[in-house]
């Protein structure tokens, strides 16, 4: 189950859902206890390779190459260049550059038509809540923070570009 809030833009005056996340995020721990029960692989190798995996993708990267998991997606670098432009492109240089980010792009499956039919890691049926129906239900169940739970209100994230801008980075 997916959560939403209603989000309330300043731009349009209108309300929107805003995917939200709940909780802490899940651990590298849980990945690999998840991927070897799924696999023949043991939870200590699939640590092992999910632990290397950036740096692996890193080095691939830092040679100008894009990286493709089948069933994630792909990876690559853009660069953030200062905002100081010059006039003539045989000026252009690295220094200019003062960042580097890593973006994402998910695996999409195509029909015959050439639509896209699935994105591997967006589930093809999502049930979304409102996250405010979930927190007043807690609280009229008689939850409260001096039963000794977390509290009736479950910590809320939002969801980068979680308006569906599609130029959004969920990687940032």
């Amino acid at each position: 189950m997916a959560f939403y809030k209603k989000f309330h833009s300043k731009l349009t005056g209108l309300w929107y859902p805003k995917a939200v996340t709940t909780g802490a995020p899940v651990s590298t721990d849980k990945i690999a206890d998840k991927l070897s029960l799924l696999s023949t692989v043991t939870r200590g190798d699939t640590y092992a390779v999910i632990k290397n995996l950036g740096n692996v993708m890193a080095d691939y990267m830092a040679q100008g190459r894009t990286v493709k998991l089948e069933g994630v997606g792909t990876f690559y670098y853009t660069a953030a260049a200062n905002k100081k432009g010059v006039a003539k492109p045989e000026n252009v240089n690295a220094s200019q550059i003062v960042g580097v980010r890593v973006r994402f792009i998910p695996e999409v499956r195509r029909n015959s038509n050439k639509q896209v039919v699935t994105r591997s890691m967006v589930d093809t049926v999502i049930g979304w809540t409102d996250i405010e129906k979930l927190t007043s239900q807690k609280e009229t169940s008689g939850s409260s923070e001096s039963s000794g739970s977390t509290g009736p209100n479950p910590p809320v994230n939002p969801v980068p570009g979680g308006e569906g801008d599609q130029n959004s980075n969920p990687l940032g």
